[in-house]
């Protein structure tokens, strides 16, 4: 149908016994004007095509997540799926250190690799450098957290490293625990948490610039990234998920007793080298974030009590403690 014609004259209508003509509406004909095109092609109802355009655009748009225009929307994809946010650069960050060697190990042996220990400096600043990118490229999510810090927080650090140290140079780990534990065959977990105890003052002694760069990479993983990205996985994400599923609106610092617990036992046993320590000390951050009900306390603390650490080792040579 190439057109069609719309008449604006008299309509006739027929009653029984009458004829009368009937002026149509003009409000009548401006909405049939309103919904009616003409095109050359045919009839089509331009409103309800327009409608339907929209439909398939809101479609498009939402079936598109984080990309929009061709382009990547990190922002989009960090509020669609916030669990990225807490999860990632933990998860970079303790891959990569599953391929530390250690003195008596090899590095990456569960994949085949035999990295030896005098590569550890190579792998551990890889591991920061890809940790450091992963903390970027999420810094979004971290900035819906606002930035403060209370001078308890601090204390708490100062007070952890003293306990933290104290507790270790006890060994009731080894001389206490490990015996009950062989018992069970459970013994060798202990020994899982052995750090590299690498001594760069010592092992690149003859780089001396070498020697105190690798120091700063250490003293920037103990003491800044690592801090953050523990935190925001363990109070960020953990202890909320266990609170709640909808997990992402919960407050930070509103806990159950299941979220305490997983607050504890978890990093326990992601140190079980000082499994003893680690249960003191993370019971205080978790009180930590309680009483001020702020992320970033918690990082602070963490933060403070690994450079008083870092610097502790450097000083004592208790390298094993690093």
């Amino acid at each position: 149908m190439s057109g069609m014609a719309l008449a604006a004259g008299p309509i006739e209508y027929a009653l029984p016994g009458q004829n009368r003509r009937l002026a149509p509406c003009r409000s009548h004909i401006r909405l049939a004007a309103d919904r009616l095109t003409l095109p050359s092609q045919g009839l089509r109802f331009s409103n309800m095509q327009d409608s339907q355009n929209d439909n398939r655009a809101a479609d498009s748009s939402s079936e598109s997540g984080s990309i929009r225009s061709g382009r990547f929307d990190r922002r989009r994809l960090l509020e669609d799926y916030p669990y990225i946010t807490f999860l990632l650069p933990f998860l970079v960050f303790g891959l990569l250190t599953s391929l530390e060697p250690t003195e008596a190990t090899s590095g990456g042996s569960f994949i085949g690799l035999a990295i030896p220990y005098s590569m550890y400096p190579w792998v551990y600043t890889l591991k920061i450098a890809l940790t450091i990118g992963s903390i970027l490229f999420v810094l979004p999510g971290y900035r819906k957290f606002p930035w403060r810090v209370s001078p308890l927080a601090v204390g708490v650090g100062v007070v952890g490293v003293v306990l933290w140290v104290g507790i270790c140079s006890l060994q009731l780990e080894q001389n206490h625990l490990k015996p009950l534990l062989d018992t069970v065959g459970l013994g060798s977990v202990l020994g899982s948490g052995t750090r590299s105890a690498f001594n760069p003052l010592e092992a690149l002694a003859p780089h001396t610039v070498g020697a105190w760069s690798f120091l700063l990479v250490r003293f920037a993983g103990l003491a800044l990234v690592l801090p953050i990205i523990e935190e925001f996985f363990l109070r960020g994400f953990l202890m909320r998920f266990v609170v709640d599923n909808d997990w992402a609106k919960l407050p930070i610092g509103q806990v159950n007793r299941a979220a305490v617990l997983v607050g504890t036992i978890v990093p326990m046993l992601m140190h079980p080298a000082e499994l003893l320590a680690a249960a003191v000390w993370f019971s205080m951050v978790t009180w930590l974030l309680v009483k001020t009900r702020n992320i970033w306390d918690c990082v602070t603390a963490h933060a403070v009590t690994n450079l008083l650490l870092g610097i502790d080792v450097v000083v004592s040579g208790e390298w094993h403690l690093m």
